[in-house]
């Protein structure tokens, strides 16, 4: 089993406290054999769980740096999972693993706080580039507060407030909403904002609407006027009025 490598690989190497801790939750073996192998040997500590309830265990026993999480999992699903883990506090960023790409899953993984979605197949290198972007978006948060009318936003904590309403953000909205409003009130473009989400590696663009769905379901759905609008066919901006 893959624990069982975990230890005897630790046990062999010395080093591998080096790198940034990966827990892959997948129940199909030869996928996380592959993940894991692949992120081991560019120096990554990677643990495993083959379902839901184990994972959620070992996410919420250890301290990982990021978390690789299959959709369709036994015992407890992917969305489930994510839920829990949420709910609980813990804010590890979480790449969602699916074979299924459709908008609707992938709304429902953002609302359950995933950060980011990879579809299966997808290639090595891609799923370990979004975890670099995850990993940098996280240790990036240490600027100033933000506000623009009666919204306001602390990078530190990931929380938007308005009016007096605490509202909390996944990371991929967090790099949107931070964006919007160090920009506010200008256009900010697409590929502004997927890359404020993604890195130079890019992103997709229906990915890109959908966090902003989100972000604009806390922001602005509650209260009587919109914050975030969009310009048709160039991006979306963010103004007090």
């Amino acid at each position: 089993m893959l624990n069982e490598l975990a230890t005897s690989r630790s046990a062999k190497d010395p080093h591998t406290n080096a790198g940034l801790r990966v827990l892959i939750i997948e129940d199909q073996y030869d996928i996380a054999a592959n993940i894991w192998d692949y992120l081991e040997r560019r120096d990554y500590r990677v643990d495993h769980a083959a379902d839901g309830v184990s994972g959620l265990a070992r996410a919420l026993g250890d301290v990982f740096d990021l978390i690789v999480l299959d959709l369709g999992l036994p015992r407890l699903d992917g969305l489930a999972l994510c839920r829990q883990l949420r709910s609980s506090g813990r804010d590890t960023p979480i790449l969602m693993l699916t074979a299924r790409d459709t908008l609707d899953d992938k709304l429902r993984g953002f609302a359950e706080g995933a950060d980011d979605y990879l579809v299966k197949p997808f290639a090595m290198k891609e799923l370990e580039a979004r975890l670099r972007v995850l990993h940098r978006r996280r240790r990036g948060s240490g600027m100033q507060s933000l506000s623009v009318g009666e919204l306001n936003y602390d990078p530190a904590s990931m929380l938007a407030q308005r009016q007096g309403r605490s509202i909390a953000l996944t990371r991929a909205q967090a790099s949107i909403l931070q964006l919007l409003m160090q920009q506010s009130p200008n256009v900010v473009s697409h590929a502004a904002l997927a890359a404020a989400v993604w890195g130079s590696d890019g992103g997709d663009s229906a990915a890109l609407h959908t966090h902003v769905y989100e972000l604009r379901k806390l922001v602005d759905k509650p209260f009587a006027h919109s914050l975030i609008l969009g310009v048709h066919g160039i991006g979306y901006r963010l103004a007090a009025s």
